[in-house]
């Protein structure tokens, strides 16, 4: 049987830590900044872990 291909879109938009949890930048962090209030912005550099629903198809791109 063939091994299970990453998939490189989502590679390159996913980092999975230590602990199995699934991390995404937000959206809407790239342009357009200036309408958007200071607190937005800053919780906007910070990546945040993945919704449930979303984990295991990412996990499953991934070849995990």
């Amino acid at each position: 049987m063939p091994k299970q291909k990453t998939h490189k879109a989502t590679k390159k938009r996913v980092k999975v830590t230590a602990t199995g949890k699934v991390m995404v930048q937000p959206t809407g962090a790239r342009h357009m900044m200036s309408g958007k209030s200071g607190k937005s912005r800053r919780h906007m550099r910070r990546a945040r872990p993945l919704k449930s629903t979303d984990r295991a198809r990412a996990a499953r791109s991934l070849g995990k």
